[in-house]
């Protein structure tokens, strides 16, 4: 269970970085144009995209800290809300629409 834990957390570190990548550059990969097929409107909003994608990947490494570290419960539960929290800010942040 703490390899699979460890590769939740090494993807979800990507995750951070790849999102904070397309967000500061402004740019979607050409991976993610082909492999989702992305609409032209969904090209032209890779901050949203990748502020989402690492917010996601933040989402899954708050997550796994309790499992990874030692710590009281009542720290794991609060870290698990954050990490509630954290996910409906992401959803949110899609379903928002933006003009």
């Amino acid at each position: 269970m703490t390899t699979v834990r460890l590769v939740i957390v090494v993807l979800s570190l990507a995750m951070i970085g790849f999102g904070v990548r397309v967000a500061v550059s402004r740019r979607v990969p050409v991976a993610w144009v082909r492999v989702a097929r992305l609409t032209a409107r969904q090209r032209s909003q890779p901050v949203r995209m990748g502020v989402g994608q690492a917010l996601l990947g933040a989402c899954l490494l708050v997550q796994q800290a309790p499992f990874l570290i030692p710590m009281p419960h009542s720290v794991g539960v609060a870290l698990f809300v954050v990490s509630l929290l954290l996910a409906l800010t992401a959803v949110g942040w899609f379903a928002v629409p933006r003009r």
